[in-house]
Formats: structure tokens, C-alpha cells, sequence
């Protein structure tokens, strides 16, 4: 069901990613928060990918302006495990917005592809201009 946010807790019981869909844009949108280790990266991920299930949903918000300490770095792990599921669920467009002072280390992993053709991936730091994006990808071509 895409009706309620679902949100992913550290044994603390703190939060640190909520992944919703948004209706009036029909797409999800999954906010991180605080330290984030790989672990925890791929839960929430894997919480993307049930939301997906409830789809078609071909666009991801991922915001991790709020994101503290290391980023996820684990290329390998999304491009073997959670592209393929993903882009198998409709994703097709995610605009990611970067954790404060690592747009260059995400650019230049972007520039070399990752992720193939298998769907878009682009960089923001800034939300309101990524979700523009999003919306201009939304619309008929």
C-alpha cells in the first residue's frame, strides 16, 4: 500500500530513512537522515523496492542533503542487486540530491555510468531543482 510513509529506524528507535509516495507528483520520495552505515543503506533501499511493487512508478526523489558522516559508496552493490530490481519495478528517472560537500565524489562516479542505460540517474544539490527534473521527465515527449 503507498498510502503511508514508511520510515526505517535504527535499533535506537531514531529514524533515518522515510520512503513515501507523493500523489500529486506520483512518485517516491525517500529522505536520510543523521549517520547512515551500509547496512543501513541497503534497508531503506530495499524499502524503495517494495513501494515499487505497489507501481508503475518510474520516478525517485532520494534526498540526502540531511545525511551526516561517510555516504554510501557501495556502487557495486547497486548495480548488481538494486538497479536490476528496480528498473525491473518501472524505476526510470531518480534525481538524487547530494549530501552537502560531496557532489564532486557523486559526479564523478556519475560520469563514468554506473548504471548503464537502465534507467537516468542526475545530481542535485538542491531539491526544488530536482524535483523540477523529475517533473520534466513526467512529461509527454
Amino acid at each position: 500500500m503507498l498510502d503511508a510513509p514508511r520510515i526505517v529506524r535504527h535499533p535506537s528507535g531514531q529514524a533515518y530513512c522515510t520512503t513515501e509516495y507523493v500523489p500529486a507528483e506520483h512518485w517516491l520520495r525517500t529522505t536520510w537522515r543523521g549517520f547512515i552505515s551500509p547496512a543501513d543503506a541497503e534497508q531503506g533501499a530495499h524499502t524503495v523496492l517494495e513501494l515499487l511493487q505497489h507501481g508503475p512508478i518510474g520516478c525517485l526523489l532520494n534526498d540526502n542533503s540531511q545525511v551526516q558522516g561517510p555516504w554510501f559508496d557501495s556502487i557495486t552493490w547497486l548495480q548488481q542487486i538494486w538497479v536490476p530490481q528496480a528498473t525491473r519495478l518501472g524505476l526510470r528517472h531518480v534525481a538524487h540530491v547530494a549530501q552537502p560537500y560531496t557532489e564532486a565524489d557523486l559526479g564523478a562516479i556519475l560520469v563514468r555510468e554506473p548504471f548503464g542505460n537502465l534507467f537516468d540517474v542526475q545530481l542535485f544539490t538542491n531539491l526544488g531543482e530536482a524535483a523540477a527534473w523529475l517533473r520534466e521527465c513526467q512529461q509527454p515527449n
